[in-house]
């Protein structure tokens, strides 16, 4: 039976591949205030510029591609039972050739219904006003924005528990809840983290390596390291 590896990826591995991160630039994404297209309050404020933004990340998606972190990710289903639960919303994990991903903050190629969370859509192209439910309520990006519940929190915590391996992949390791998902691993299942800034990690039980990387050369060492516990 192949053992399981648990991969925590965050937006150190799409940035990689030309995907901006936020937390490059004082709080600001693509020139925008997180505040303004990430929240609730900036849906209900401007959304017609929450609309824009997001078709925007939904074409710049379109011209990027998954890079060598995201197809090692992928290779290392030869060898062990892998799952990796992102905190990107885009598809690079799927198009490299991942096969069981969990998506915390939801994903920029579907939308939702703005009144009803389980009413979801996969989406290609851009969101319009007038883009509306089965019951005409206009359709939202389909992305877990600052202050509102992770629906696949108890997922993740499930599989993160069952871990014989858990990685931890170009994430700050400052956005909650997905940053305390570590704690719910075993205590005698070692932890990798992949990180060019890695942060100290308090209270932590399990045997941690870090590896002070960018993701793709993590990705290198940290396969090699596996592969020789097989």
């Amino acid at each position: 039976m192949k053992k399981k590896l648990v991969v925590l990826t965050g937006a150190g591995i799409s940035a990689e591949s030309g995907i901006k991160t936020f937390r490059d630039s004082d709080g600001l994404w693509e020139g925008h205030n997180v505040m303004d297209v990430a929240t609730p309050e900036g849906w209900h404020k401007n959304p017609s510029l929450v609309l824009d933004f997001y078709n925007q990340r939904r074409q710049q998606l379109k011209e990027v591609q998954p890079n060598l972190g995201h197809q090692i990710l992928a290779e290392l289903e030869n060898d062990f039972d892998v799952y990796i639960i992102t905190q990107n919303v885009d598809d690079l994990h799927e198009r490299a050739g991942s096969s069981n991903i969990t998506h915390l903050h939801g994903q920029l190629l579907k939308v939702r219904s703005s009144k009803d969370e389980n009413y979801i859509l996969d989406w290609q192209d851009d969101l319009n006003f007038g883009d509306v439910d089965h019951q005409g309520n206009q359709l939202r990006p389909h992305i877990v924005w600052f202050g509102e519940q992770v629906p696949a929190l108890d997922e993740a915590i499930t599989i993160t528990e069952q871990a014989d391996y858990f990685a931890v992949i170009g994430t700050s390791l400052q956005v909650y809840p997905a940053a305390g998902l570590i704690d719910f691993t075993k205590k005698e299942t070692p932890i990798y983290y992949i990180d060019p800034k890695p942060i100290k990690i308090p209270n932590l039980r399990n045997r941690l390596e870090v590896i002070p990387n960018i993701a793709s050369e993590g990705m290198i060492i940290l396969k090699e390291k596996l592969q020789t516990n097989l």
